[in-house]
């Protein structure tokens, strides 16, 4: 599925949902790889919100947009990741790239 995406004020926001597998990751990678480069925004938000699973293909998903961003001179945040998903998100080391929106 393609996932919505809003561009404002130089904010690249992707709402990510369902489940986040080898197969999905691929299509979600291509299709925000294209408006990254399209758009070149300052900022890129994955929000995480309706996402109920995701395996290791997610954790790479990030990362690559992580590189990509900073090959832009932007940032990347991941935002409204259920707790389900925190965890492993922290155990992979994304906490330690300040990329994972903090808890409020």
């Amino acid at each position: 599925m393609v996932p919505k995406t809003v561009f404002n004020s130089g904010r690249l926001t992707v709402y990510l949902s369902g489940d986040i597998d080898h197969h999905e990751a691929r299509k979600i990678r291509e299709y925000t790889d294209a408006i990254i480069q399209e758009k070149k925004p300052s900022d890129l938000h994955l929000n995480f919100a309706s996402v109920h699973f995701m395996d290791s293909s997610g954790i790479g998903l990030i990362m690559g947009r992580y590189r990509m961003m900073q090959l832009y001179g932007g940032k990347v945040r991941v935002v409204s990741v259920p707790e389900s998903l925190r965890k492993m998100m922290e155990l992979a080391g994304l906490g330690s790239l300040d990329v994972l929106e903090r808890r409020t």
